[in-house]
């Protein structure tokens, strides 16, 4: 088998995620698509570390690499920092991550990444149609600390929204107490309430492991929720609803590049790029 890095006879993925696997947004999503992958394939069982800190992420990762696996998942660009030398040190371990633009290409990575200005503008024109039926004009998008990646998110948001109509705002609210802090609930719940008191009508949960806690606000105080990555929100049993639906799910990438992967079209020192209205 040309994926079995260790000659054992099985293949096992392993996966590297920042934030909770079971946080019911991006993480998860990621998470999910390998259980399912490795199903499909008649895998081993995937080895699963998350709530990997950006500090940490060396010491993890390397405790990954050492449990056997043949094929590294790592979920964001967040904990991505020491792969220049993880992926020399361990070449024989397949590596990808979904590491976003700006993110170097390395010659034993496999890469993918997206336009988030093309799906934030998407989703905020969609917003803006629903806050012309709403009579609100605020929306309120709640995120961590800043970071490029969010920034680009938000001025493609506001885009789309304005393209609705101009008089729409949206303010930014950091609720993480560290950078990739994107699960801080409490922050994220004063967050919301801030924007209730303000009048807002959509509001855009960008967080990892306080999503969910955001969207439960929203359906309690009918306040228009989007989702933040997950393609399967729409269809998901339980008692939250999503009103939008963003995609940019890391678990549809996975899904995606990796038969591309094992037909050898998609190479390490690669990257596959996600367009919205071209690729399914």
């Amino acid at each position: 088998m040309a994926f079995d890095a260790n000659g054992d006879g099985v293949i096992r993925i392993g996966v590297a995620a920042a934030g909770p696997a079971d946080d019911g947004a991006y993480y998860q999503a990621v998470v999910d698509a390998a259980i399912e992958l490795s199903a499909k394939y008649g895998f081993e069982d995937p080895i699963v570390v998350d709530k990997i800190e950006a500090a940490n992420a060396f010491t993890e990762l390397s405790n990954l690499a050492e449990q056997g696996v043949d094929i590294i998942i790592v979920g964001a660009s967040e904990i991505a920092e020491p792969l220049p030398d993880l992926t020399e040190k361990y070449s024989d371990i397949f590596w990808y991550c979904n590491c976003g633009a700006g993110f170097a290409s390395l010659p034993g990575l496999a890469q993918s990444l997206d336009d988030s200005s093309e799906i934030s503008y998407t989703a905020g024109y969609a917003s803006g149609l629903l806050l012309q039926e709403s009579g609100s004009t605020v929306a309120y998008f709640i995120g961590c600390c800043d970071l490029n990646f969010e920034m680009e998110a938000l001025l493609g948001f506001e885009m789309g929204l304005q393209a609705v109509d101009g008089a729409f705002t949206v303010t930014y609210v950091p609720t993480g107490d560290w950078p990739y802090d994107f699960d801080n609930v409490p922050n994220a719940t004063e967050a919301f309430n801030t924007a209730l008191a303000e009048g807002v009508g959509v509001v855009y949960p960008y967080l990892g492991g306080a999503h969910e806690a955001i969207v439960q606000l929203a359906n309690e105080n009918g306040v228009v929720a989007l989702s933040a990555g997950p393609s399967d929100v729409c269809t998901r049993e339980g008692d939250l609803t999503w009103d939008i639906a963003v995609r940019f799910d890391g678990g549809d990438y996975v899904a995606a590049i990796f038969p591309q992967i094992f037909a050898g079209d998609v190479l390490e020192g690669e990257t596959k790029v996600f367009k919205v209205g071209v690729d399914a």
